[in-house]
């Protein structure tokens, strides 16, 4: 790894931990991130050249101590440049530090996920100011302009502004809990984007990895942040068998499990059992446990789907969540017969939640396709193919649905 690289990297992870902290003591969250933006610029300057210092965080919280203080003074631009000279020559100032540097981190995080904000906000606040990402590669992610993104990003620094930067309190687990959901969401956009030619968002799913890795730190003994962290590695371990070489999506039956990372799911099966017995079970842990049954399984034909069943009954009765019955569905048609499937799926039929996806009628599809009614499978595929936006899952339903055309004898 190069100089420059290790710089780079260096200054990604320290960002979130300097913003946190200027803006527990100031409050003023675009003027905070001005500043850190402008420290962050002179450490890729200075450090390459003169070393990285002893003390990185305390560096840039320093240096960026100055910027604000100077950004509060006065607009000037050339002012402005020549205190950022002046601060960055003073680079081996002592660190000015009176918090755990991680502390900041976490508050930052839960920061983000501030209720008076959207969810959509929260995402984008979260990557920009705890992930250190651009704002044009969230747009990219998100595949909106970035004058949009820069947009949704001010509203939400404008809406906490409004709301007052009062810490988490009496609501902090409610917001580690959104943050986490927060993460969650940005790792699934990652896994299987909304729409767009490509299955997967790799920048996204290894940003949301990264960031979960550090709350796992930060907060060690919480069973869900790990449920949450092994759940991710679990289900990313399968990322490179997901298409063939043509870019055809593929099934969990259809994969070759050698292409699996076996160890990221080598590690997330011992943090799950290291987890699993210490407190109540939790959503993310659960989702975590039946990954882990199908990644245990040396082939399809080997997944204990009996015991997935009996997860999936333990996670609907811990959330109100049509995609997790829709899950079940699938389970139970594989483990007692696609009839018994069709009749859990009926019960999210009319779900309004689910009136844009095109999930329920893939499962439905699937089923019907089990139960050897082609006509109607074929028909379900079409409707589902027509609703994904995703162009590798439109392609996917597609092929189903040509799959199960009658034969020629069968017509008319």
């Amino acid at each position: 790894m190069t100089a420059d690289r290790v710089v780079e990297d260096l200054l990604r992870s320290s960002a979130p931990q300097v913003l946190g902290a200027l803006v527990r003591r100031h409050g003023r969250f675009a003027l905070c991130e001005d500043a850190v933006q402008e420290a962050l610029l002179a450490a890729a300057t200075a450090w390459p050249r003169d070393g990285v210092p002893a003390e990185p965080v305390g560096w840039l919280v320093t240096v960026a101590g100055r910027r604000l203080t100077d950004l509060q003074r006065t607009e000037h631009a050339r002012r402005r440049r020549e205190d950022a000279l002046a601060a960055r020559d003073r680079g081996d100032a002592p660190p000015v530090t009176d918090a755990d540097p991680a502390d900041d981190t976490l508050e930052l995080l839960l920061l983000c996920a501030h209720p008076a904000l959207s969810e959509p906000s929260r995402i984008a606040l979260t990557l920009r100011a705890v992930g250190g990402l651009r704002t044009g590669e969230i747009a990219r992610a998100f595949l909106v302009p970035e004058p949009t993104m820069a947009q949704r990003i001010s509203r939400a620094k404008a809406t906490i502004a409004d709301a007052g930067f009062e810490g988490a309190g009496a609501d902090r687990d409610e917001r580690l809990a959104t943050a986490l959901h927060v993460l969650y969401v940005v790792f699934d956009e990652g896994y299987t984007a909304t729409a767009g030619p490509s299955l997967t968002r790799v920048d996204l799913t290894a940003e949301a990895i990264r960031l979960v890795r550090r709350l796992h730190r930060l907060l060690p003994g919480d069973a869900e942040i790990a449920g949450l962290l092994a759940l991710m590695l679990l289900t990313d371990a399968r990322r490179d068998a997901r298409v063939d070489p043509d870019g055809r999506m593929l099934t969990t039956a259809e994969q070759d499990r050698a292409r699996w990372d076996h160890a990221a799911i080598a590690e997330a099966t011992a943090l799950l059992e290291r987890t699993l017995a210490t407190g109540p079970l939790g959503p993310y842990q659960l989702q975590a446990a039946i990954a882990a049954v199908h990644a245990e399984a040396a082939t399809d034909a080997d997944t204990d789907w009996a015991q997935i069943v009996v997860l999936y009954d333990l996670l609907e009765a811990r959330s109100d969540n049509p995609v997790v019955t829709l899950n079940r569905a699938v389970a139970v048609g594989m483990a007692r017969g696609p009839r018994d499937g069709l009749e859990v799926l009926d019960t999210v039929a009319d779900d309004p939640r689910l009136r844009r996806s095109h999930r329920p009628d893939a499962v439905r599809a699937h089923l019907l396709d089990r139960l050897g009614e082609r006509a109607a499978a074929r028909e379900h595929y079409l409707r589902a193919a027509r609703a994904a936006l995703n162009q590798a899952e439109k392609r996917y339903l597609e092929e189903r649905a040509s799959r199960t055309s009658p034969p020629p004898g069968e017509l008319g």
